[in-house]
């Protein structure tokens, strides 16, 4: 019996957790839920899994729910205190790490130092502070466990294979609802069009992401932190059915892939029940149905996200971190209708040009530099945290 908590559990990687975990009661038990404001859910989910805790992070939201609590079983608790209580649960043997945004890395570094492995699914961990968190898990022996789908590919692509082995990791990408098109174009869609992916069903900021493919280049940034992997050897590949969802070239020539239908419940067993096998969640893969499978190299001078990537590994530091930060206020501000989808990238490439105005150039930094940083950018573009 693996005993989990989940952060961000009504999120779309969180519900599809408690599914896995409801599929296999046997298996997992859910220990703690924390969302940030959907209290409804919540009580919902601390109803069916009856958890030891639940947090609510918005204070607003919390006092709400705190005055008509009824779930004697389950202890209520509150904010960024709450989420680190509850991550250094004794009973927690995994924190799955699916909140949004920068919220995540506190109680991340925190389950991280009291032993409990993590299962990933926070972008901003590791784009944000990925030296520092690799450095501190190896210290505790902590695993981090991939669940996107990219990354839990190249995961189990490498299982068993010694690490000198590796020659490129190749991500692949669906190539999101604008693949084929013109920079001239891509400057004219809106929000609508947007938000419309052809493959996944996700939120809206991770949608427009995929959109823009900054979601690529944030994976390659993560993929260089967790396999140990230089910027040049990591290659993206656009692969519109994503039946492959990542592979892996070794140095004899040979090219691992692992291949499966688009659902997020797989990678996330895979995570959860680590280093076993869980039970069937998706089906299995009709080969002769697909019939084929497509590859195309991403145009990176339409798609330039994928650019300052590289860019932003290269010259390493709190620079992935500059990147992150103002993707997130871009992306807030084009679904407010406050810029048009290309100035996303424009505001990418200033806010790595304040961070390296403002001093965040060095490669060594600390968790506060961290969010120093994350606070003058959102200042700079107008964007509360």
């Amino acid at each position: 019996m693996k005993n989990i908590v989940v952060l961000g559990s009504t999120g779309s990687i969180g519900t599809q957790t408690l599914d896995v975990a409801a599929r296999a009661p046997e298996e997992f038990r859910v220990v703690g839920l924390a969302v940030r404001t959907s209290v409804q859910k919540l009580v919902e989910q601390v109803r069916q899994f009856h958890p030891k805790a639940a947090v609510v992070y918005d204070e607003a939201a919390y006092a709400r729910l705190a005055a008509d609590w009824h779930e004697p079983d389950t202890q209520l608790l509150c904010g960024m205190e709450g989420l680190l209580e509850i991550v250094s649960m004794p009973e927690a043997d995994m924190v799955v790490t699916a909140m949004v945004g920068m919220i995540g890395l506190r109680p991340t570094v925190q389950a991280i130092q009291a032993g409990k492995d993590i299962a990933l699914a926070n972008k901003e961990t590791l784009v944000c502070a990925g030296k520092l968190i690799m450095g501190l898990a190896e210290k505790k022996g902590v695993r981090i466990l991939p669940v996107d789908s990219e990354h839990g590919a190249i995961f189990q692509c490498l299982a068993g294979i010694d690490p000198g082995s590796l020659h490129k990791i190749i991500l692949t990408a669906s190539g999101g609802p604008f693949r084929g098109m013109r920079a001239s174009e891509l400057a004219g869609v809106r929000k609508e069009q947007a938000l419309r992916h052809p493959n996944w069903s996700m939120g809206a900021k991770i949608t427009i992401d995929s959109a823009s493919m900054v979601n690529k280049g944030l994976e390659m940034i993560e993929a260089r932190w967790l396999f140990h992997c230089p910027p040049e050897q990591i290659d993206v590949l656009v692969h519109p059915q994503s039946i492959i969802h990542s592979m892996v070239e070794l140095v004899d020539g040979s090219v691992l892939a692992q291949l499966a239908v688009a659902d997020m419940r797989l990678p996330i067993e895979v995570a959860l029940a680590y280093p076993k096998r869980g039970k069937r969640v998706v089906e299995p893969l009709d080969l002769a149905q697909i019939g084929m499978l497509s590859f195309e190299k991403p145009d990176e001078e339409v798609f330039v996200s994928l650019r300052l990537a590289r860019e932003a590994m290269v010259r390493g530091g709190l620079f992935p971190a500059a990147l992150n930060a103002a993707n997130e206020c871009a992306v807030a501000a084009f679904l407010a209708d406050r810029i048009g989808f290309t100035t996303i990238y424009q505001w990418i490439e200033q806010g790595m040009e304040w961070a390296e105005r403002h001093g965040f150039d060095g490669e060594d930094y600390t968790l506060e530099d961290v969010f120093a940083l994350e606070t003058g950018i959102r200042q700079e573009f107008g964007e509360a945290l």
